[in-house]
């Protein structure tokens, strides 16, 4: 059986990578006032931080049912199965667009995959599934796999400002105000699909010292772990806390990723996470 894996732009993986594992990409829409752009398409992580001083925050939105059912049917002529992986259906409509295109499109049977997660965290389970595929594994046999990686995925980060979260609908007022009154820097994490605070912490070192904390409960449980770190435009901040991860976990391979303009909009400037699963 012919598969190939479609994943959206909030897994933000390089086009390198896209491109060497044959994975097909589904652009999100920021949207500064009346102009729109594809996220990662036509606009990247370094000129939206810069968009975003001069315009303000944009909005975002989620790829029309016609673009999926476009992709679709362009990959229905040389494929027998689609794996379409997409960010946590509990922050955006995006993996519930997939499964609606997916019925509509005839010649190509849709496994679609709800990551219940974001970003790179995401990317993990696109890679795995697209490496898989091009060994010639079946979709259920993909789709196992990445059920048993859902067992061992974890992601936590931190935001300098609850508001963006807040304004969103991503996290409620109440739990905005109050980590704005304390000054805290809550550690936040994916919980039933959603963003959630996970525990709350006074500095920004701190919740990194933490995360670092939580990774080591990890590891210790045994096993060859794959880690990345995930910045908001803190390309610096996040190279120098890899290389003291490296040395302090030399078994765990680590890479960096980054909030792009999507998530970032949520998120905010200065936003730091770590995420990880078990190989």
């Amino acid at each position: 059986m012919r598969t190939v894996v479609v994943t959206d732009s909030t897994a933000y993986i390089p086009r390198e990578m896209r491109e060497s594992l044959n994975i097909y990409m589904i652009p999100l829409n920021v949207i500064f006032g009346e102009e729109a752009y594809q996220e990662e398409a036509e606009l990247g992580a370094a000129e939206f931080y810069q968009e975003v001083k001069a315009k303000g925050l944009p909005t975002t939105s989620q790829p029309p049912i016609g673009q999926f059912v476009e992709l679709y049917e362009q990959l229905a002529r040389d494929y027998d199965a689609v794996i379409s992986i997409h960010l946590s259906s509990g922050i955006s409509g995006t993996y519930q667009g997939s499964v609606t295109a997916g019925g509509m499109v005839e010649g190509v049977t849709l496994y679609p995959f709800d990551s219940e997660i974001s970003c790179m965290v995401q990317g993990f389970y696109v890679l795995e599934a697209a490496e898989m595929a091009q060994r010639g594994e079946n979709p259920d046999a993909i789709l196992a796999r990445l059920e048993e990686m859902k067992q061992t995925v974890r992601a936590y980060f931190m935001v300098d400002d609850l508001t963006h979260l807040q304004r969103g609908g991503r996290l409620s007022s109440a739990q905005a105000i109050i980590g704005s009154l304390l000054q805290v820097k809550p550690l936040l994490h994916f919980e039933d699909k959603k963003i959630v605070p996970f525990e709350k912490i006074r500095t920004r070192k701190r919740a990194m010292n933490r995360i670092v904390e939580l990774l080591g409960e990890a590891v210790s449980e045994g096993g060859q772990y794959r880690a990345v770190i995930i910045h908001a435009n803190r390309e610096e901040e996040a190279i120098e806390w890899k290389a003291e991860l490296e040395e302090a976990f030399p078994h765990v391979e680590f890479m960096i990723s980054y909030f792009g303009p999507v998530i970032g909009t949520h998120l905010g400037e200065g936003a730091m996470g770590m995420g990880w699963y078990r190989r």
